[in-house]
C-alpha cells in the first residue's frame, strides 16, 4: 500500500500540536537550592536574582536610579555599581522557599476564583 505525503502532514501536524498543547500545562521548575540562577533571573512575583548575594530583589542586580544617582545591589543604594566576580550562583534556603511561595507563574491548587467571587449589595 502506497501512502500520500498528504496524509503523512496531517498526522504529523496533528501530533505536534497535541505535544504542544500538552507542554502549555506543565509548571515551570520549582526554585530550589539544587540549582543555579545568574544575575538577573527574573521569577515573576518575585523579582530579580542577585548572584553574589543569593537572594532575589525587587530592581535588577546594579540597576541604576537617575534621580537618586544610585545603584541598587543586594537589597541596598551605593553611588557605584556592585563589582563581583560571582555571576551564577545557588540562592540560600531562606531565599529559595521564599521564592517558591511567592511565585506568580505557578497554578495554585484549590477552588479556583469561586473562592473570591464576593458582592456586596447597598
Amino acid at each position: 500500500m502506497k501512502r500520500s505525503k498528504c496524509i503523512r502532514l496531517v498526522l504529523l501536524g496533528g501530533l505536534s500540536a497535541g505535544a504542544l498543547a500538552g507542554c502549555n500545562q506543565s509548571q515551570p521548575p520549582a526554585v530550589n537550592t539544587e540549582n543555579v540562577y545568574t544575575n538577573n533571573y527574573f521569577v515573576p512575583g518575585v523579582g530579580y536574582y542577585h548572584a553574589p548575594f543569593r537572594a532575589w530583589y525587587i530592581h535588577p542586580y546594579n540597576h541604576f536610579d537617575p534621580q537618586q544617582q544610585r545603584y541598587f545591589f543586594g537589597g541596598q543604594w551605593a553611588p557605584a555599581p556592585h563589582e563581583s566576580i560571582t555571576n551564577i550562583s545557588p540562592p540560600t534556603i531562606e531565599a529559595a522557599q521564599q521564592a517558591q511561595a511567592q511565585r506568580a507563574d505557578v497554578p495554585r491548587g484549590g477552588f479556583g476564583n469561586t473562592s473570591r467571587s464576593h458582592f456586596i449589595y447597598s
